[in-house]
């Protein structure tokens, strides 16, 4: 066993130092072109920045609320997102080819909500994410889970095959319920994804630490939308997250569960790419939400 006791807390995350390259997504200047283009579909290469769709929800909950038909409720909204996060499934019966949202499958699974979650397997072939254009591949890592081990040796194994074709992967910190949420716990899931491989890392906002948890991980960070938040408290932490070193966020409930999506998704874009502040954006999201009302 790795001897611990005499580890000595990190301190200087050089928070305020520019990451080394000229490649506007992070750690990717030394990648094949292939994987940078496919990185560029997923960044805007103008901000370097993201705004990721999820609805892969389905894969291990079923049908839930704002999901239950992914070609009425989720396929309009997907021009208006610089990526999509979904399963093969959906993505071959509910999303038109015509798109130009970069494309990001869900690559694990195996348990529902009914089992213990952690015990995934790789559930999608290289060849398969190759046939259907993808730009990554995402898989969940769960630091601290009972499946520990397994979880980092399929991240492990999807990347030796991304490498291979070119397509990017993000790791997703996957937290438990009995999980401690807090930047200490968050920088050592971020870094043991990059760290194995992973193009991009999608992990949990903090309140304290957060820009230590970015600075420290050598790739782009995007931030989970989580639990349905009321409006403003979902774009505040869209904007703090920004500002704290985050490229981005890959919302899915804050959106879809809205009672305005596409308002929501343009304020979201609006605050990420544009710098807009939370209460300025909430005030775009009402604009947008009227005019949606008053046209249907």
């Amino acid at each position: 066993m790795a001897d611990t006791d005499g580890l000595i807390d990190a301190r200087d995350f050089g928070t305020s130092a520019a990451p080394a390259g000229g490649f506007h997504v992070k750690g990717a200047h030394a990648q094949d072109w292939g994987l940078q283009n496919r990185l560029s579909r997923i960044f805007r290469p103008d901000t370097g920045r993201t705004v990721m769709l999820a609805f892969d929800h389905g894969y291990f909950v079923g049908p839930m609320a704002g999901l239950e038909r992914l070609d009425t409720n989720i396929a309009p909204l997907v021009p208006d997102a610089d990526a999509i996060m979904m399963t093969r499934g959906a993505l071959r019966t509910s999303i038109p080819s015509t798109t130009s949202a970069g494309i990001v499958l869900r690559a694990s699974g195996g348990p529902s909500i009914l089992r213990e979650l952690s015990d995934e397997h790789i559930a999608l072939d290289i060849e398969d994410a190759v046939r259907l254009n993808a730009d990554a591949l995402a898989i969940q890592v769960f630091v601290g889970g009972e499946h520990e081990s397994r979880s980092v040796a399929n991240l492990a194994k999807l990347v030796d095959a991304g490498q291979r074709h070119g397509v990017a992967v993000l790791g997703v910190t996957a937290v438990g319920k009995d999980m401690v949420r807090d930047a200490r716990y968050f920088r050592l899931a971020t870094r043991i994804s990059a760290e194995m491989g992973a193009h991009i890392v999608k992990t949990y906002y903090v309140s304290e630490g957060f820009e230590t948890v970015t600075a420290s991980c050598p790739v782009p960070i995007i931030v989970a939308g989580g639990k349905k938040l009321p409006e403003l408290d979902a774009l505040t932490m869209a904007y703090r997250s920004i500002q704290e070193g985050a490229a981005g966020v890959d919302m899915g409930r804050n959106i879809f569960q809205s009672e305005h999506p596409a308002a929501m998704l343009a304020a979201v874009r609006a605050v990420v790419h544009d710098g807009l502040k939370p209460e300025e954006a909430l005030e775009l999201f009402k604009e947008r939400s009227a005019a949606g009302t008053a046209a249907s």
